[in-house]
């Protein structure tokens, strides 16, 4: 058995580039000799660095760690070596698991909104929901947003916008009444972490499908449900933006939920 390879002879057997032979060359990991005609040749006593360059890389080891970890190799900074990487490891996992429960729940609110009854008003016991808000209206939806993206902010390693079914807009009840049906006061996001509170109590709620236009057909539908069944309008219309552009382009699939609050 030969004890000098070339080379191109330990990039193929270790599926490792020349480059990177040379690059752990200039990092002072590996030492080559020069045979003839000043190529490197690598003695068969060196290759078991590469197999542990190998297999730290394959870990999520910097080559930063893996040269002081060659150059300082017992037991004990073994063990310390691999046991602050399982710690990183963990830390991502929680992060994948803490990804995966996020995407079930946008899965989940996209699966709720498609079987949700359309155009169909509605009483519901809901509970109080904090939120975070921006006191802040609007008029057309480049700024909504804009105030989306405001309100993301207030949690940005928890709160997102695809699948999100708890972004909304507030109309003044008086506004309302008067058939102002697109005069925002104020934007939120429903989360519960948030600084805000949405009291909890009986809502008038309805969805519908399309553009906020529908809503002078709906807010006044709401008003007359409330007069017929002996309730009174108690806060302002909440404007909730189950499905819009974000999800999908077709206007025809975008959904919202009007909710007012009555005594």
């Amino acid at each position: 058995m030969k004890h000098y390879y070339r080379i191109g002879e330990i990039s193929r057997l270790y599926g490792v580039g020349p480059d990177s032979l040379r690059y752990y060359e200039e990092l002072g990991i590996l030492k080559p000799h020069r045979g003839e005609n000043n190529y490197r040749m690598y003695h068969i006593h060196d290759l078991w660095r590469l197999n542990v360059i190998r297999d730290l890389r394959e870990l999520g080891f910097s080559m930063a760690q893996i040269q002081d970890y060659l150059q300082n190799r017992t037991l004990s900074s073994t063990e310390e070596l691999l046991t602050r990487e399982l710690s990183v490891i963990q830390e991502r996992v929680n992060k994948l698991e803490e990804l995966k429960a996020n995407i079930e729940d946008r899965l989940q609110v996209l699966e709720e909104i498609q079987n949700q009854p359309l155009g169909v008003i509605e009483q519901k016991e809901l509970k109080a929901r904090r939120c975070y808000t921006i006191p802040s209206g609007y008029q057309i939806d480049e700024e909504m947003d804009m105030l989306i993206k405001q309100l993301i902010n207030k949690n940005p390693d928890k709160l997102y916008i695809i699948g999100n079914n708890r972004i909304g807009s507030v109309i003044p009840l008086n506004k309302a009444r008067n058939g102002a049906y697109h005069d925002y006061s104020q934007v939120f996001i429903i989360d519960k972490s948030g600084d805000e509170t949405i009291p909890a109590g009986t809502y008038l709620t309805v969805s519908y499908n399309g553009s906020s236009d529908n809503n002078q057909i709906y807010i006044p539908a709401m008003f007359d449900y409330a007069r017929a069944h002996g309730l009174t309008p108690a806060g302002p219309v909440l404007e909730l933006l189950l499905a819009d552009i974000h999800q999908t382009e077709q206007e025809t699939e975008r959904r919202t939920e009007l909710q007012i609050l009555c005594r």
